[in-house]
């Protein structure tokens, strides 16, 4: 019997939640319901695999034992780039990566990762949590079969790693680097060729020529990557992405089936992940900054205005040709725009000017 099928009004086993008839052995076992989650990332890499892995413990936990997930990382049971698939497909439970991987399903995915110049992650929680954002997550996810939720965010990212020096735009024609999503096809405008690559490949690809830049997180999974020994030149801040969602995806038919009890388990762990992770990441990335300040092979530079001009404009063009290819894609588009926006004038109130005293005051 296909685990997907599941009959509406079937009576649910005894403290599972779903229904007895859904899913064959031993995936309803003793009690216990035995999901797969499979990921983008490295099994237990620092932050993006371990915070997987908590989320499955935080499911156990929560569920007294009844629902024990197995994480699996990239390459172990699909290929990264093939979460989304064996998810929607029902050969995998669920998926914890970044929706822009899933640019070539439908465009509006980039929405509920990052964009350049678009929201921070403490903007973009408050959009999918209260400005609508998730409803229209909810939205897409239907026409493939998924159910999507925030859970984690790596902050503010570093804009990448170079084996040569970016002095203008023009530096940026012919440029090999690995870059995912909209930021990805604005380089692709600029003349530069973008690169999708699993995370332990960056390293060898950079020192074989394979890459001339990488951009990846922060300085904490960069280092452990060992990009700061194959490139010497550091570039910052993350335009591209300012505020990098990470989710879980979980089979639509399986959420369906589940009891309100249980998915507000799974919701609960995706939610604490979400705080978790962005604390884990900001914290860090500020101790591993401090490690490459001391590190003589790396010189790190803020990107020149030229650049970030230019990508800019042109992150409007392909923000606006996505927003065009259809009715959904469109309210994204103005939902998204419209509650940054919002949020901008209130940071130009309260936290810019505030960051402006903090740093005068203890100069």
């Amino acid at each position: 019997m296909d685990r997907r099928t599941f009959i509406k009004g079937a009576s649910f086993a005894a403290g599972t939640g779903i229904a007895t008839s859904a899913l064959a052995k031993p995936f309803i076992a003793k009690g216990i319901l035995e999901l797969r989650m499979v990921t983008c990332w490295p099994k237990d890499f620092p932050g993006l695999g371990e915070g997987a892995q908590r989320i499955a413990d935080r499911i156990f936990q929560n569920s007294g034992g009844r629902i024990l997930i197995k994480v699996y990382g990239a390459g172990q049971l699909v290929p990264a780039q093939e979460s989304f698939d064996a998810v929607a497909g029902g050969s995998a439970d669920l998926y914890h990566g970044a929706d822009y991987y899933w640019h070539d399903k439908h465009k509006a995915y980039n929405y509920f990762a990052s964009v350049p110049f678009g929201m921070t992650a403490d903007e973009f929680n408050a959009w999918v949590r209260f400005g609508g954002g998730q409803q229209l997550w909810d939205e897409l996810g239907v026409a493939y079969g998924v159910k999507h939720m925030m859970a984690g965010n790596t902050g503010q990212q570093l804009a990448g790693w170079f084996t040569r020096p970016i002095n203008s735009a023009q530096d940026l024609i012919g440029l090999r680097m690995r870059i995912p999503g909209i930021s990805g096809e604005v380089l692709r405008r600029l003349g530069g060729s973008a690169v999708t690559i699993a995370a332990d490949e960056l390293a060898l690809a950079m020192k074989t020529g394979g890459l001339d830049a990488a951009e990846w997180i922060g300085p904490w999974s960069d280092m452990r990557l060992g990009l700061h020994k194959v490139a010497k030149y550091c570039y910052y801040p993350g335009f591209h992405e300012p505020g990098s969602a990470r989710s879980l995806g979980i089979n639509l038919s399986l959420w369906e089936g589940l009891s309100k009890e249980d998915r507000a388990i799974i919701q609960g762990a995706a939610d604490a992940e979400n705080d978790v992770m962005l604390g884990q990441f900001n914290w860090h990335n500020a101790q591993a900054l401090s490690q490459l300040a001391k590190y003589s092979g790396v010189t790190m530079m803020e990107m020149p205005q030229d650049v970030m001009d230019a990508f800019s404009v042109m992150a409007r063009e392909v923000l606006l040709d996505i927003s065009s290819e259809s009715e959904l894609s469109r309210r994204i588009h103005m939902s998204y725009f419209a509650a940054r926006d919002n949020m901008e004038r209130w940071s130009a109130t309260s936290y810019l000017p505030y960051m402006a005293a903090r740093m005068k005051a203890n100069s």
